[in-house]
């Protein structure tokens, strides 16, 4: 392995923590602006036609969080690679929100 992977490693490990906890504040802050999500399929479905167009943008995004989370846990979402530990869609969603993150988030592209 050479030094660049191991440091790409190295930082997976190091960013995971904090990008799953922007994204997922990111996505309470969401939740909390929506009226609350039903749990079933039929539900959601209601649930999304009767938002407001921003609003319907606004849970593409919760449901995006969501599942960026769940792919940073360990649960890998669907398009994204089950072998991705850090997929660039969820760098890309917690950087600039907290100008250390963005630094390593920088960090990890230039070792990876």
């Amino acid at each position: 392995m050479s030094a660049t992977t191991v440091e790409a490693v190295d930082l997976v490990a190091i960013l995971r923590l904090p990008v799953w906890n922007t994204l997922a504040e990111r996505a309470d802050a969401i939740r909390r602006a929506l009226p609350p999500r039903p749990g079933t399929p039929q539900g959601h479905l209601r649930w999304l036609r009767s938002l407001t167009p921003e609003q319907q943008r606004r849970a593409a995004l919760l449901d995006r969080l969501d599942a960026l989370c769940g792919h940073i846990a360990g649960r890998p979402a669907l398009g994204y690679v089950a072998d991705d530990p850090m997929p660039e869609a969820a760098l890309q969603e917690a950087e600039g929100f907290n100008p250390q993150l963005s630094a390593l988030i920088a960090r990890y592209r230039t070792a990876r």
